[in-house]
């Protein structure tokens, strides 16, 4: 069972990672973030195809690809590549518009070939960019110089030892001494009072 009211929170995904590798991925948009988009599918092996002029993404353009991301902030195009990604069963994001898609795009810290993906639910994207820069701060060049390290050590194993538990076994004492700390601060607001945080007062 959940540890929280799903009816009060719409938009908490099932996170999961995507094998794109020579997958057909389009990115519709001409702003900063269909570009960060298209960058990261492309690091990731996906054929990417960009689409700047979002009147140009017909159907035809968007019915065989793997997944679609959209960027403009346009009901009407959102609603539209929702059809047509419920028609021809390709996945689909609106960025910032999650009623339209059903992918989410995740704050992501990456180094070498880890990717640690943080959500807020569409809460708080400042929270999740904040996880994020921490994340990416600690995941420094001896960290991927460590994962490539285990990364050798992984293939050595399955060669002289095929896919067993006893290669399993080895992997996980090679990790053993690695450890993550984590350390969290909350503005004063909330360490003063808990229950609703400040009011937002118009105007």
């Amino acid at each position: 069972m959940p540890d929280f009211d799903v009816t009060e929170y719409p938009y908490v995904f099932f996170p999961v990672g995507l094998n794109l590798r020579g997958r057909r991925c389009v990115v519709i948009g001409d702003d900063r973030e269909a570009r960060e988009k298209a960058e990261a599918l492309a690091q990731v092996g996906a054929v990417v195809e960009r689409i700047e002029d979002s009147s140009a993404a017909t159907e035809d353009v968007v019915r065989d690809a793997f997944l679609v991301i959209s960027t403009p902030q346009d009901e009407a195009l959102s609603a539209r590549l929702r059809a047509l990604a419920d028609r021809h069963r390709f996945l689909f994001s609106a960025i910032d518009q999650p009623r339209h898609g059903f992918v989410a795009m995740q704050a992501i810290a990456k180094a070498g070939p880890v990717r640690i993906a943080v959500s807020t639910g569409g809460i708080s994207p400042r929270v999740g960019a904040s996880f994020r820069a921490a994340l990416q701060a600690a995941l420094d060049a001896t960290f991927v110089r460590f994962m490539d390290c285990l990364n050798a050590q992984r293939e050595r194993n399955r060669r002289k030892i095929g896919e067993s538990e006893e290669r399993r076994a080895a992997m996980r004492r090679a990790a053993e001494g690695f450890e993550v700390d984590i350390r969290l601060t909350y503005p004063d607001w909330f360490e003063d009072d808990t229950s609703l945080g400040p009011e937002v007062k118009p105007g």
